[in-house]
């Protein structure tokens, strides 16, 4: 217990995801897991576990017809727990029994949730933890109103459930069996825009939503938010045109379809790859344009604080920031009339290298284990993996055991976060007095 305490909070916040997703793949491997009434091969099992955990959606087994209500509850449960964050969980069971949080417990959550400072801590949890079961909640009742007169009553009202779970928390696994996804209502407005609207929620952080919340009282809205919002509206607009113009008339998705359809699955073809792995049309028929525009999107993902994955769309804003402001031969980049540090630019390349670096590896790898797949299906495959999105072209369904674990080892790197990983297993001060400044170095680059 005393070594527990010594660790730094990302540490502790990377071993929970461990013990949470090797419990959860020992529950799937009990027979009553599964509707055959057998055992679950134990890497399978944690195949779907990390899945669900990381709020992925690859699965190796069809969740909606090999999966019983037991194992089904179980991958709901992971979700909600991966989408949330545990210590969020942790958080608000130490507040449900009125004891104070501790400093180490308010870093693990400041980690979790990606907020900046203590103030009003424990109220944010309580706005986390009640707006997500309000959201939820009413996607589900919204849901209903489709799923029960097709399947009945308990059944349509459980896979509403399911779905809004999944959607807010940005999963992308589904029940309806045969790995269909949400094709079966490429043509229902009413579904994919309550699935979308769940899913751009949900992906937009936490601390955006408190925000929005606490308006009322502060009247202030950061300028991380306005980012956030910004290039969020940007990326879905602009991935749903370019999407409409790559597919628009190819017959093995769009062309068939009419032009309200068209057009409401280009958005949700844009929406979904940030990061929430649904989809409403066979992804495997995309022409090669329509998959790399997808990978660009897995790989931007979410908000800081959300359910999503991805290196950020704030990641991102600044980024493309930087470039600019460095062509025009500025210091620093400005947004809405402020100066990004210095320390926020170099930490978004950073954790873009990285995320880069490892989904390349990756890559790597697969390809010298699965010599007989497609590139293009194995890159498909890491980005949707390692930025915990849960969309695939058909290689998930043949990985071998090396490709599975490999894919497990993705999707785990991408919900922890390569930055924290890096930050959790090196203990190194950051405050070092032994500083020693260095004459600077004459490189030239490009």
């Amino acid at each position: 217990m005393n070594r527990l305490r010594k660790l730094h909070p990302v540490q502790i916040l990377a071993l929970f995801f461990i013990v949470v997703i090797f419990t959860g793949a020992i529950l799937l491997t009990f027979p009553i897991a599964s509707n055959s009434g057998y055992g679950t091969d134990y890497l399978d099992a944690l195949f779907t576990a990390t899945s669900a955990a990381s709020v992925t959606g690859l699965v190796v087994l069809d969740t909606g017809t090999y999966w019983s209500s037991f194992g089904k509850t179980v991958i709901l449960i992971l979700i909600q727990i991966g989408g949330l964050g545990i210590m969020s969980f942790t958080t608000f069971g130490v507040l449900k029994f009125g004891k104070k949080i501790s400093l180490s417990t308010s870093l693990l959550v400041k980690e979790a949730l990606n907020v900046d400072g203590f103030q009003g801590l424990s109220l944010i949890m309580r706005y986390v933890i009640s707006f997500t079961i309000i959201v939820e909640s009413l996607g589900a009742l919204l849901l209903c109103l489709v799923f029960i007169p097709q399947y009945g009553f308990s059944e349509g009202l459980y896979i509403s459930l399911f779905t809004s779970i999944s959607a807010f928390c940005n999963a992308g696994f589904d029940i309806f069996g045969n790995y269909a996804s949400l094709t079966n209502y490429f043509n229902n407005p009413y579904v994919l825009i309550i699935c979308m609207l769940l899913i751009v929620i949900g992906g937009i952080g936490f601390g955006v939503i408190t925000e929005f919340i606490t308006y009322k009282h502060t009247k202030k809205i950061s300028i991380m938010t306005k980012i956030v919002l910004i290039v969020t509206g940007i990326l879905i607009v602009l991935g749903a045109v370019i999407f409409f113009i790559l597919e628009y008339d190819n017959p093995l998705t769009l062309k068939n379809m009419s032009m309200s359809d068209k057009i409401l699955n280009s958005f949700f073809a844009s929406i979904s790859p940030r990061t929430a792995g649904f989809n409403s049309i066979n992804l495997s028929n995309l022409r090669a344009g329509s998959i790399f525009l997808t990978c660009i999107l897995m790989l931007i993902g979410g908000s800081p604080g959300s359910t999503a994955g991805g290196i950020k769309t704030t990641t991102v804003g600044v980024i493309v920031l930087s470039v600019y402001s460095y062509i025009r031969h500025e210091k620093n980049p400005i947004v809405l009339n402020k100066e990004i540090p210095s320390r926020v630019i170099r930490k978004s390349f950073v954790l873009a290298f990285i995320s880069l670096f490892f989904i390349s590896t990756f890559i790597i790898l697969i390809s010298i284990t699965h010599q007989n797949i497609s590139l293009d299906a194995i890159t498909f495959e890491v980005f949707s993996a390692f930025n915990t999105v849960g969309l695939s072209i058909g290689l998930t369904s043949k990985l071998t055991s090396i490709g599975k674990f490999l894919i497990i080892l993705a999707m785990y790197f991408g919900r922890v976060g390569t930055l924290t990983l890096l930050f959790a297993f090196t203990n190194k001060s950051e405050n070092n007095k032994n500083c020693v400044k260095y004459p600077e170095a004459r490189i030239t680059v490009g």
